[in-house]
């Protein structure tokens, strides 16, 4: 038999040669079970699904009968199952993994190594490449998929196998989202047979985030994204990665790489051709085997979002990925030849061209068509970087050399991020962040001087003279959207980015950099760990004061909160302090040191008595609404926030709200950016009967009866913030002299599809304590403000209003002046409570750090 063990997420491979090695006497089983006998179907049979589990137990079961084959569990996912990761390659290959790691790190990060060290690591080494599956997790195929393709490279004996498992290291992620493959699976098992079959599933398929999940390659929110960045970008960095998906139904069946334009700036150019190399492999080898219908070099444009197919490019991998038309989850469907469409970039008509020279007629597809689809396009790219592996791992030399290169010879060539900042617990969790990519960074270890600007010790420093500078430009450095041919319909019209049309980090989280054309040197140490900032504690007269900036004080007001120990809060400046800053008069020592701990705030000395200017801190009961019909990942991503600064909250379905008497439970309820017509349920024909297409259990909206409770709520004391979209909702309900200047204004007026834009703030106001007097918000195609004349005029309040010119800091930005001098963040009583609306993406996938406290103070009062 063979012994399993299982590795850390940290890759510990110390002992894993030993261990491999000293199996050489191991006995393999003569019979590797293949995946028809072992689930009992065909992968890909229709209405039938592999659950994650038996999945799971397969990949161990292979790896008992294989030498070829390792499984590592790299943690619990974010509900708790196993987040696999496998590796196939040659038993010598696995038995040698510590050298092949050193070669590999060495290639993707040559500095200081001799050109006769790298040739001859060109020569030993293998390529690495990486694959993921149903990350989106209603696109069943690629996971369905992964058994089939394991036990072909485990059992086939073909001198192509045999090239793919000498010259590749093959990691293999059969699901990036555990969680929703269990999800999906169960809701198709629940349906299938009945009149629900092939429904989307009704609710998020991630804990969190839903789709969403690939926008988390940058920031690392999730846990799954974190085992991901940890195997790709830092203990194996890639040579090619794709990343398996599906698309719509009525178009081409099936795309490969390469992107068409635009492409987003600062990546090597070789990456670019590395795309089209791989792509023309693939789809050569799906024509050459019948497949009809495959597109390449259109529909998906090379600057898309910070998923792991676009961000990848930027760690000099040929990042890919590829789409297959989808169907009902497993049930086949049948398209008619008028039903197929077109209209995408570069693929204006469903006809012959030359990236899309076999159109597909029409006619059943199942979803058997799209595991051999991606069978086929994850074995290409396996066999072309084998047949070629010195050419691939030169070319990894090469981007990285090239990189580095321009590093130190381009315009930017230092990045300083000051120690001094607003937030300075945000600082050190944009660097943790950062360091995740694999980024280099450095710390000062005393005062420095650069050009006359003085800069004290514990800033941190980023030399572009790195391989992964074109991930620091676009993360760090202000970016702006292309303008041109490729960004612009024929009449000038703008065509919407397919994300946002900035990634910029520094921006969304709040934080000062500078940008240096010169090369800092100094005393400086490379960062080896994560910083992990243990806040002080030292008690004054008065107490203890919480800085109010950082947002790591809410969390240390909500653990202390938790604590029963009360707390007050500044309402006027107090000698250095400021107001919104916490006030502790005491509470266990014990537990004090606990939270300063685990959060990094510093319970600093209040030497002046606060007597007056102060107020009780309340905390409020909050309801985050949550709703059906694919669920909201605005609220998944709400959800994640408030747990990340410890608010406790409740999920508030339509029904608990139709029910009434909420003054009973809540405080604040928080609607996240949605449609009225999602938040109430009163849909058009064309919505209601989509709606009614699901079990009567799975449709919700809070209808007029919910409406009232609403209503009662806030007039009775209660608290409503209403984000992005879902500020309709309020200002009809409540019939508010508010109204959104831009609602029906079309590109060419105004567009500002995922920008940083510039506004000024009043944090005198509680709902803005703590934040800077100026600041940038992520505006995307976001609602603003117009109070409308009446006697009531002196009831509203503007908390954050757009700046009078000059508004756009990254992205872009047409129409400027429709947005200039409105408000971004109001609030109005109403009865005894009051009403909070925020147009911009406050808490934008938990990423927009910068405003977090606009929605944290509205609940911390």
């Amino acid at each position: 038999m063979k012994f399993r063990f299982e590795l850390s997420p940290f890759f510990s491979r110390a002992l894993f040669s030993v261990f491999i090695l000293s199996l050489s006497f191991s006995v393999y089983s003569q019979e590797i079970t293949s995946p028809e006998k072992y689930f009992g179907f065909q992968m890909g049979a229709d209405r039938k699904l592999a659950r994650w589990d038996k999945i799971v137990d397969y990949f161990y079961l292979l790896e008992k009968e294989s030498d070829k084959l390792q499984v590592i569990n790299m943690g619990p996912s974010s509900d708790g199952h196993p987040f696999l990761l496998t590796i196939i390659s040659s038993p010598e290959n696995l038995a040698n993994l510590d050298k092949l790691q050193e070669i590999n790190k060495t290639l993707t990060d040559p500095r200081g190594i001799s050109e006769e060290t790298i040739k001859e690591y060109i020569q030993d080494g293998k390529v690495v490449i990486f694959q993921s599956m149903s990350l989106h997790a209603s696109e069943v195929g690629g996971t369905q998929m992964t058994p089939e393709l394991s036990y072909d490279l485990l059992t086939r004996e073909d001198d192509e196998t045999k090239r793919i498992l000498d010259n590749v290291l093959f990691f293999m992620v059969p699901s990036l989202n555990p969680d929703g493959q269990v999800m999906i699976t169960d809701w198709y098992r629940e349906t299938v047979g009945t009149e629900y079959e092939g429904l989307s599933m009704p609710y998020l398929y991630h804990k969190y985030c839903g789709h969403d999940n690939n926008r988390d390659g940058d920031y690392f929110n999730l846990q799954e994204s974190k085992y991901m960045a940890k195997a790709m970008f830092v203990d194996w960095p890639a040579q090619a990665y794709i990343d398996h998906h599906h698309m719509g139904s009525y178009g081409a069946r099936f795309y490969v790489p390469p992107y068409c334009d635009p492409i987003r700036p600062y990546a090597d150019p070789l990456v670019w051709r590395e795309m089209s190399w791989y792509g023309a492999h693939i789809a050569y080898k799906l024509e050459e085997k019948g497949f009809q219908g495959i597109l390449n070099a259109a529909q998906f444009s090379g600057w898309g979002h910070f998923g792991w197919h676009w961000i990848t490019p930027f760690h000099n991998i040929a990042g890919m990925l590829t789409e297959s038309a989808g169907v009902n989850l497993a049930s086949p469907i049948y398209v008619h030849p008028e039903q197929l469409r077109a209209n995408a970039r570069m693929f204006p008509e469903y006809e012959a061209q030359s990236t899309f020279p076999n159109p597909w007629p029409g006619g059943w597809w199942r979803l058997r068509n799209i595991v051999e689809q991606k069978k086929s396009s994850a074995w290409s790219l396996l066999d072309l970087a084998a047949r070629n592996k010195e050419t691939v791992l030169t070319t990894a030399y090469i981007k990285a050399k090239n990189q580095t290169e321009r590093g130190t010879t381009g315009k930017v060539k230092t990045i300083i991020i000051p120690a001094s900042q607003h937030d300075y617990l945000t600082l050190v969790k944009m660097v943790n962040i950062l360091l995740q990519s694999g980024i280099e960074i450095q710390k000062a270890n005393s005062d420095f001087e650069v050009n006359g600007m003085n800069y004290k010790k514990g800033s941190y420093i980023i030399s572009l003279a790195q391989p992964k500078m074109g991930l620091i430009m676009n993360l760090l450095t202000e970016t702006h959207y292309a303008d041109n041919s490729w960004t612009r319909e024929e009449n000038g019209t703008p065509i919407r980015p397919y994300d946002l049309a900035t990634h910029t980090m520094f921006e969304f989280m709040g934080i000062n950099v500078d940008v240096k054309n010169e090369i800092v040197k100094g005393d400086f140490s490379i960062l080896k760990e994560q910083e992990n900032i243990i806040g002080k504690i030292n008690k004054g007269d008065h107490g203890y004061i919480l800085d109010g900036r950082q947002n790591a004080s809410y969390k240390a007001v909500n653990l202390l909160t938790d604590c029963g120990i009360k707390i007050k809060r500044l309402d006027t400046s107090l000698g250095s302090h400021h107001p919104g800053d916490f006030i502790i008069d005491g509470g266990s020592v014990e537990k004090i040191n606990s939270i300063a701990k685990s959060t990094g705030v510093s319970f600093n000395a209040l030497s002046e008595s606060p007597s007056i200017n102060t107020h009780l801190v309340k905390r409020g009961r909050t309801g985050l609404f949550q709703r059906y019909y694919g669920g909201n990942m605005d609220e998944g991503w709400t959800r994640l926030c408030f747990e990340n600064y410890s608010f406790p909250y409740s999920t508030l379905m339509s029904e608990e709200i139709k029910e009434g008497n909420l003054n009973k439970k809540y405080d604040v309820i928080v609607i996240p950016d949605d449609s009225k017509e999602m938040i109430t349920g009163d849909f058009n024909k064309e919505n209601q009967e989509r709606a009614n297409e699901y079990p009567e259990k799975y449709r919700s909206g809070i209808g007029e009866k919910g409406t009232e409770a609403i209503i009662k709520f806030v007039e009775n004391g209660g608290t409503l913030v209403a984000l992005g979209d879902s500020y309709e909702f309020a200002v009809e309900t409540f019939g508010l002299k508010v109204r959104n200047p831009v609602e029906g204004l079309g590109r060419n007026e105004l567009f500002c599809p995922g920008s940083t834009v510039k506004v000024n703030i009043d944090n005198s106001h509680p709902l803005a304590y703590g934040m800077p007097d100026e600041g940038l918000v992520l505006y995307r195609s976001s609602p603003v403000f117009e109070v409308v004349a009446s006697r009531k005029n002196a009831d509203y309040k503007t908390i954050v209003r757009y700046k009078n010119k000059g508004l756009l800091k990254s992205g872009w930005l047409i129409g400027e002046k429709n947005i200039a001098k409105k408000s971004a963040m109001l609030t109005t009583s109403y009865g005894k409570g009051k009403i909070v609306l925020i147009g911009f993406r406050t808490q934008h996938r938990n990423q927009t750090d910068a405003t977090f406290k606009l929605l944290f103070n509205s609940i911390i009062e």
